[in-house]
């Protein structure tokens, strides 16, 4: 196993008797009983596992997770011999819930305050618990719980019955968390909230149904009552639906009914017609966006208005928008930078210079480009480095320890969720001696996301890690493009975790999806090709630099659209462009998917940080990003797969 040679090559870190073999076979055996659920298969294996093994306390926690009838006292016991753990975590999480379901409050207060990480369930059991023992002090924030389009666990519906009850929930509040739910695709949520209106007023189920499956049939018919609200709230949903198809058609269905509607019911239907447009890239967003006014476009449309006003270059809008948007999503360096433009653009300089300064000290896309419009780009902070003494402090850390242990027995989502649990509060000085050991075993995404946590201290080298150099090299080398733009791709991709497998097929360091890997060993006239090959280091790179550089040569060489085809299929990266030319930046800003859109910009910030590492020539990011071509006609049909239409077949 890897973990163990990377302990050797430490020199003697790490006590012998803890990486001892003895038990891991039986620590294996509980763990696939306990996932099988089978406890007499976990406790004979239990019993196999030495009482010191590192990993007993995982095998003690499995077994009280299935156990039936466990009392809290055991629990109780378990959570103060391991106190601060992630078992200890885990198994108070649970232990809450069984609390709450079981209305033992005084328990429940006593034992909340020790949970870090409470979710929705543990937050509305305390309410209630509060409210049980009649403290009413938190009567807001319970209330506030209310207001979300998602569903919401079975724990929170007795608290927000008593809120109904008591009037802090009234009729205008259930009719808003309606249309939040309906804005947010939740149809069914919306019809459980529905049923806290008196029964003539709710919206009818049917036509929700028949909202969603044909609107444009439901609009067109009889078949709703516009003076009634819930019928109204329909026909606002129906428009929604109909948006998401056509512009147009949903343009003509609202003119035909906008007398129909309130004042305020109109500017929501605006507003959703153009966020539909706005991420088509329509050019009437815009003017829809006006119609429906900052005060009822919400913070999500928002963005889509910033984005529209960013492709049309309207400044004092992008500015205007900003300025109304929530603080949390005015404090997003998204949002930051490109007030910071707008003010440029608006003559205002000085106001811009502040936040870009800001900004520019901060180590991400934006810092980047805020950095280079200050003037010439200094050089990159010297990198803090790590001592062997640190590295082997940290490698005697209870929660490290017990990482790298699940990580060796390959329970992989065990050991990353207690590396991270395990390193939440270091220091920076921690962190980094936490990312080598990491590195120096080779677990490559744990030394990579544990270096991106530092705050003063930083090393640039351990967030940027270069493995697999020489096959990259090569890739890069015989399909002539930037090694530093491969890498940048990579470490997304996979933070170089070479068995890395996404939950629709894609493989690898470079994710390759199965069609797309067929495809191009067809090209390369590879002859009985099998798709787990891709778990191979160099095929994989081999075959990812290719597709990289063909998606490069069909788009006008741009590595932003090639970028962006890797992720979202070349298509997409067509049709999002403009007929004009346009900066790069604004393309990527207004990209439709956010995975994708966010995916760009870390490609790009990192092949600048390679670029750095690899002794590159010194390119701007500005440069490197480039101005995107215009788009010219339809793009013709392509044999090539598209990444992003296997991604949605598999039912992301």
């Amino acid at each position: 196993m890897f973990l163990r040679i990377g302990i050797l090559v430490l020199g003697g870190l790490f006590a012998a008797s803890a990486w001892s073999a003895q038990g891991d076979a039986a620590v294996l055996k509980a763990h696939q009983a306990y996932a099988a659920r089978k406890l007499v298969e976990l406790e004979r294996a239990a019993r196999e596992v030495p009482a010191d093994h590192v990993l007993s306390p995982y095998v003690e926690y499995w077994r009280l997770s299935l156990s039936s009838n466990v009392d809290d006292a055991r629990l109780a016991d378990f959570l103060a011999r391991y106190p601060g753990s992630r078992t200890a975590e885990v198994l108070r999480a649970d232990w809450l819930k069984s609390l709450g379901a079981r209305e033992a409050w005084p328990i429940y207060l006593a034992e909340f305050p020790r949970l870090v990480r409470p979710d929705a369930a543990h937050q509305c059991y305390a309410y209630r618990a509060e409210r049980a023992q009649g403290y009413l002090g938190h009567q807001r924030e319970a209330t506030a719980m209310w207001f979300t389009g998602r569903d919401m666990p079975s724990a929170c519906t007795p608290l927000f019955e008593q809120l109904i009850e008591g009037g802090l929930i009234n009729q205008e509040d259930v009719w808003r968390r309606i249309r939040l739910a309906l804005e947010t695709g939740n149809l069914g949520v919306a019809k459980v909230v529905a049923t806290a209106l008196p029964e003539q007023q709710r919206p009818a189920a049917s036509l929700l149904d028949q909202a969603r499956r044909d609107p444009a049939k439901l609009l067109d018919g009889t078949g709703l009552d516009m003076s009634r609200r819930g019928d109204r709230e329909i026909a606002l949903y129906a428009l929604d639906q109909l948006a998401k198809r056509s512009s147009g058609d949903a343009e003509q269905a609202l003119s035909k009914r906008l007398s129909l509607f309130s004042a305020d019911e109109s500017a929501t239907a605006w507003a959703r017609l153009a966020t539909w447009a706005a991420r088509r890239h329509e050019p009437f967003a815009l003017a829809w966006f006006q119609k429906a006014g900052l005060v009822v476009v919400n913070d999500a449309q928002r963005e889509w208005w910033t984005r529209a006003a960013l492709r049309a270059g309207d400044w004092q809008t992008v500015l205007r928008v900003i300025g109304s948007m929530g603080p949390d999503l005015q404090a997003q360096p998204v949002w930051r930078y490109w007030r910071a433009r707008a003010l440029q653009a608006s003559g205002q300089r000085l106001a811009a210079n502040a936040l870009f300064l800001v900004l520019s000290r901060e180590h991400h896309y934006y810092g980047q480009l805020s950095q280079e419009e200050l003037g010439p780009v200094v050089e990159a902070p010297s990198n803090n480095k790590t001592g062997s003494d640190e590295v082997a402090a940290i490698s005697r850390d209870p929660g490290i320890a017990r990482a790298l242990a699940l990580q060796e027995l390959g329970l992989r989502i065990e050991a990353n969720l207690e590396w991270d649990w395990s390193v939440r509060k270091f220091s920076d000085q921690q962190l980094l001696a936490a990312a080598e050991l990491a590195r120096r075993v080779e677990w490559y995404d744990r030394a990579i996301n544990t270096a991106e946590r530092t705050r003063e201290l930083h090393d640039f080298e351990l967030r940027f890690l270069a493995p697999y150099r020489e096959l990259a090299q090569q890739a890069a080398s015989e399909n002539q493009i930037d090694e530093a733009w491969v890498f940048g791709l990579m470490r997304q991709e996979s933070r170089f975790v070479n068995v890395a497998r996404s939950n629709v097929g894609a493989s690898g360091l470079m994710q390759i999806m199965p069609a797309t890997a067929r495809w191009i060993a067809s090209r390369l006239g590879i002859k009985k090709f099998k798709t787990k090959e891709m778990q191979d280091p160099a095929k994989n790179i081999q075959f990812g630099a290719y597709y990289l550089k063909h998606v490069l040569s069909t788009l006008d060489d741009s590595p932003v659209l090639a970028t962006a085809a890797y992720n979202a299929g070349p298509g997409r990266a067509q049709r999002w462009r403009d007929t004009r030319p346009m900066e790069a930046a604004v393309y990527i800003e207004s990209i439709s998917f956010a995975e994708t859109r966010e995916y760009v910009k870390k490609v790009m910030s990192n092949a600048m940080y390679y670029a750095a590492r690899f002794g590159q020539p010194s390119v701007l990011l500005k440069d490197r990003l480039g101005t995107i071509p215009p788009r010219k006609s339809p793009a013709e049909p392509t044999s090539e797969p598209d990444a992003a239409l296997e991604l949605e077949q598999a039912g992301d």
